[in-house]
């Protein structure tokens, strides 16, 4: 077999998707990296203005506000849906009736569109008239203001987001549920191992890597948070839900700073990498492989 000729094909058809890679990842980054050192609003020549949008950015308290409130809804967020979907995902894995039926329930929401699910969720955080301050009312509860309130309206955010997700999280985790090996598990009950031991000693350390890649994947869309903020809140009320994102679209799109827009985006590109690489180098204290 000739390795030179096979490595040469190789290199043909692999070279039209790495340019079209590089073009359509690395030239935005590249572009918006040269865009962040000027000052721009569309309408007028780009001016020349260094690091000075960086200085401001780092000045900006709306900056920082941001930047905490996107922090409050990845700690509020990625715990409770990676928890809730392996819960449901171990359900899932059991012999249950329905449970074809059961697992295209949970899936429903995440291909649905994240506006028809914002404006649902909207509509049941309505203090008056939603169902959920009627549910609690049948338990003796007076709800909260929920989106109209500071203290609550990234709590709904972050309950609507867990919703919507959930469903992807539990196929994932199934998936890596069903590829663990029985003869494990047989032979733990063989040695008098009960379903909690078995679950803590065999079930989760073989899953590790699985969650590790769901950890990864809710981390970078979590920093990334727009679409359900933008539709319920418009980062309201005064600011208690406005994120990152947000913060980036309404420079770029409302108030024509394009290079402060750009600037936004390549902090945000930056936290995303360091936390990325972080994981990554996390990963070999906890993730275990079979």
């Amino acid at each position: 077999m000739n390795y030179r000729n096979d490595r040469k094909w190789a290199v043909i058809f692999l070279t039209p998707a790495i340019l079209l890679l590089l073009a359509f990842m690395a030239g935005p980054v590249i572009a918006s990296f040269v865009l962040s050192l000027f000052e721009w609003d569309l309408l007028t020549p780009p001016n020349w203005v260094g690091i000075a949008n960086f200085v401001e950015l780092f000045r900006d308290a709306e900056f920082y506000r941001s930047l905490g409130n996107t922090l409050t809804f990845i700690i509020g967020y990625v715990p409770v849906v990676i928890a809730a979907g392996l819960v449901i995902a171990v359900m899932m894995n059991q012999a249950l009736p329905a449970r074809t039926l059961l697992r295209t329930a949970f899936f429903i929401p995440v291909v649905s569109s994240w506006v028809a699910v914002a404006l649902l969720w909207k509509w049941l955080f309505n203090p008056r008239y939603g169902l959920v301050n009627y549910a609690l009312s049948l338990l003796g509860v007076s709800g909260p203001a929920w989106l109209f309130d500071p203290n609550w309206a990234m709590p709904a955010i972050i309950i609507t987001s867990v919703w919507k997700d959930i469903g992807f999280v539990m196929m994932i985790l199934l998936s890596g549920l069903q590829e663990i090996p029985k003869n494990y598990h047989e032979a733990a009950a063989i040695d008098g191992a009960g379903p909690v031991r078995v679950f803590f000693s065999i079930t989760l350390p073989l899953l590790t890597s699985t969650i590790f890649f769901v950890l990864i994947i809710s981390l970078i869309n979590s920093f990334q948070v727009f679409d359900q903020v933008w539709v319920m809140t418009g980062g309201g009320p005064a600011g208690a839900t406005s994120v990152l994102v947000q913060q980036i679209y309404l420079n770029a799109a409302r108030y024509g700073q394009m290079g402060y827009a750009s600037a936004l985006s390549l902090v945000l590109f930056a936290i995303i990498l360091m936390v990325t690489v972080a994981q990554m180098r996390l990963q070999k204290r906890w993730v275990h492989s079979e």
